[in-house]
């Protein structure tokens, strides 16, 4: 229970598990709350000098899924789990995970997948097209390309992760917020970011191929080609993010079907992801659900050593039947249904309308699967649950401060601006600390207080 989770003999919150880091770069400090407490000094190239996480979770931590034979849960989440502190994978022959599941399904298709990937929408991109995503081989395979640094863990039915790459300049921090059981998220932990990965270190590498000269009259010239050039590997990296959510969602909704008759409860398991992505300066963030990435950034004309006033500015979307956008789009996509919404819930179900998983309000054949009162009546018109993502792409400027990102049992009892106000406060006053830590500490005591005014 979470009152004997959170204190130790001291009276000091327990936290699953939780890492930080400092390094002596002059970007911009992120915070991916939700994971905690340790400490490992690891040089940075400037894209960010400090990273934070913290994680806290009123149910017990499940163990790691056995879906597709229990290979992720066996083989691969344990090469990646460090929940105390960054550790660097070094390049290994035998480390390939997508490689690993490819030859668990003994599938000839791309990518792992099993099924025919569903169409999604494709960004402009200009001359950096995506390649045939193909499984890395062990000799091209992103983790082979180079070295990385890892960190995170779970916590009850969600995983964190943070990984960062010195060689190629880059940190990538997710949050799959699991429910209904860890497998969905466990699966995204697996698989994701090295897909995510590979695809752009392929797109790194075609941009470099082609750097306009600016020493002659044409300087205007090429200045703007560099934009444009610039312009087209952003959207690039927005698209691979895009295909890369759509490959691992066909790829675990394929592996449901094969396993369900076995475990069924596979049918309901869905996770809300959230993805930054920083690279250079563009922050990248990928969401489907309601965890939140949430910029800490000064007014217009001030930056972090003047004295203005530090706003809010929420990069994500809220992808839940309270916001009337999600719910207004509901409605018209299931103009036959008369009840796509019941009690604030899809089909009475979920409070979000976009996830990974929840196989069972996306296909008839899913829900079929589950027995009596947990199977879903009147499934009109499925898919109800859209995994489409919500994309953004951010160039920070020398008045952004930090970036928080974390689940919605956070932004419940927090809102945006108090977030940003509490990290500032503990950063400026303890810039060696722990700021995610505190965060949770303080989400904590706000929901104890609220737990007490309602039972009074």
């Amino acid at each position: 229970m979470l009152g004997e989770d959170i204190n130790d003999s001291e009276g000091e919150i327990k936290v699953s598990f939780g890492y930080q880091c400092n390094g002596g770069g002059d970007g911009i400090p992120s915070g991916a709350v939700k994971g905690v407490e340790s400490r490992s000094d690891i040089p940075r190239n400037g894209s960010f000098s400090c990273l934070s996480g913290a994680a806290l979770s009123a149910n017990a931590t499940l163990a790691n899924t056995n879906i597709c034979n229990g290979l992720i849960g066996s083989d691969i989440l344990p090469s990646l789990d460090s929940p105390n502190s960054f550790r660097r994978v070094l390049s290994s022959p035998s480390l390939s995970r997508l490689d690993i599941l490819s030859s668990s399904l003994q599938s000839s298709m791309s990518n792992l997948s099993c099924s025919p990937p569903s169409p999604v929408g494709s960004y402009e991109t200009d001359s950096y097209m995506l390649k045939t995503m193909s499984v890395p081989t062990r000799s091209d395979s992103f983790l082979n390309a180079v070295e990385v640094q890892v960190a995170g863990g779970a916590a009850g039915e969600d995983r964190v992760q943070a990984v960062c790459s010195e060689e190629n300049e880059w940190l990538f921090c997710a949050i799959y917020d699991g429910f209904n059981g860890r497998d969905a998220a466990d699966f995204l932990a697996g698989t994701l970011y090295e897909t995510i990965m590979f695809n752009f270190n392929l797109l790194d590498s075609e941009s470099k191929q082609y750097v306009p000269s600016i020493d002659s009259a044409s300087d205007e010239s090429s200045y703007s080609e560099m934009e444009v050039s610039s312009r087209s590997f952003r959207n690039g990296v927005l698209d691979i993010l895009h295909r890369a959510l759509s490959q691992a969602e066909n790829d675990f909704l394929y592996m449901v079907e094969q396993e369900m008759e076995d475990r069924p409860d596979l049918v309901s398991v869905g996770s809300c992801v959230l993805v930054m992505l920083l690279h250079g300066n563009n922050l990248y963030t990928l969401n489907l659900g309601d965890s939140r990435a949430v910029l800490a950034t000064f007014d217009e004309g001030n930056d972090m050593d003047q004295s203005g006033r530090l706003k809010a500015i929420q990069l994500t979307d809220s992808h839940t039947v309270d916001n009337e956008h999600e719910r207004t789009r509901l409605l018209s996509e299931h103009p036959d249904d008369s009840m796509p919404v019941i009690a604030g819930k899809v089909k009475g179900k979920l409070k979000v309308t976009r996830a990974f998983g929840v196989g069972y309000l996306k296909k008839k054949k899913l829900n079929d699967a589950l027995m009596g009162i947990l199977r879903v009546r009147n499934l009109i018109s499925p898919p109800y649950i859209s995994t489409e993502p919500s994309l953004n792409v951010h160039e920070i400027s020398k008045s952004d401060h930090f970036v928080i990102i974390g689940s919605d049992g956070l932004f419940d009892f927090l809102s945006n601006e108090e977030a940003v106000k509490l990290v500032h406060s503990y950063i400026s006053s303890n810039p060696s600390g722990d700021p995610a830590k505190f965060l949770v500490e303080q989400l904590v005591i706000k929901a104890a207080h609220s737990a007490v005014r309602e039972n009074c």
